[in-house]
């Protein structure tokens, strides 16, 4: 095969429909865009405008309640937790906390702080002072023999 002999399959490209090229194209004069009116003219974008019915997002029902001033956590796991251990990226004898594992580089950003979840395996005993974190990573920290702090502390 040479670069003279590539081409697209049959029915792949299709030419330019040239509109406002005279009566005899078939798309003439108004070019398919009717007489008059907004929709004519150029410049103008009317998404999701349907001519004064009610638009469908607005048709639509709206559920449920989005709170503004909810609190969003940076989650990481044990597992992820114990594999940073296992590389020597962490010490499981010291105290882990949310700027040493920021530091470390496993939570790329604090947010309104970090809690951690069970998914996943620890096998170390560890020490770990976070916002917050679910019963099930608790437990298993301290069936370890570790401690799992949780500060709610806000920002």
């Amino acid at each position: 095969m040479r670069l003279n002999e590539l081409h697209d399959n049959p029915g792949a490209t299709r030419k330019k429909k040239r509109v406002g090229r005279g009566p005899g194209s078939g798309k003439g004069k108004t070019a398919g865009r009717g007489i008059k009116g907004q929709k004519s003219r150029s410049g103008v974008a009317l998404n999701g405008y349907e001519g004064g019915q009610m638009p469908l997002y607005m048709r639509l029902p709206k559920r449920g309640f989005n709170k503004p001033n909810r609190k969003s956590y940076a989650v990481i796991n044990l597992g992820l937790i114990q594999k940073f251990i296992d590389s020597k990226k962490l010490d499981a004898s010291k105290e882990i906390n949310e700027d040493l594992l920021l530091e470390t580089g496993i939570v790329r950003r604090k947010l309104d702080g970090v809690r951690v979840l069970a998914k996943g395996t620890a096998t170390s005993k560890l020490n770990i002072l976070v916002t917050g974190a679910s019963k099930a990573a608790v437990d298993a920290v301290e069936k370890l023999g570790g401690v799992l702090k949780t500060s709610t502390s806000s920002k």
